[in-house]
């Protein structure tokens, strides 16, 4: 079964929009990549400051070859020139899961 890969950002409230942002203008950045199957960005809504970056792979040996080489393109400035602009984040942990049961809505 699939593995799931979850990024929690701790973003200040005043560097939300700034994220969001960032990752609206790299949309089409991981969906090409072999193994890739699902992605989203969840705000919170109340009671954290930590945005969860969720993506879906076939195996880890597909999160990693992305991490390895796509993953590291797409977090790279867009600009070739200047300063690196500063993270939006203020802390960043990965969390690792398999999927190990799953549902979908009954069709029809």
């Amino acid at each position: 079964m699939s593995i799931v890969k979850i990024n929690v950002l701790t973003v200040p409230e005043e560097q939300r929009e700034v994220l969001e942002k960032r990752f609206a203008s790299r949309a089409g950045a991981v969906e090409g990549s072999d193994g890739f199957e699902w992605f989203e960005l969840l705000r919170p809504v109340e009671g954290t400051d930590s945005y969860l970056v969720y993506t879906r792979w076939r195996s880890e040996e597909d999160f990693q070859a992305w991490m390895s080489g796509p993953a590291q393109a797409a977090h790279r400035p867009a600009s070739t020139g200047g300063e690196q602009p500063k993270p939006a984040s203020s802390a960043s942990t990965l969390w690792s899961f398999e999927v190990v049961q799953q549902a979908a809505p009954k069709q029809g």
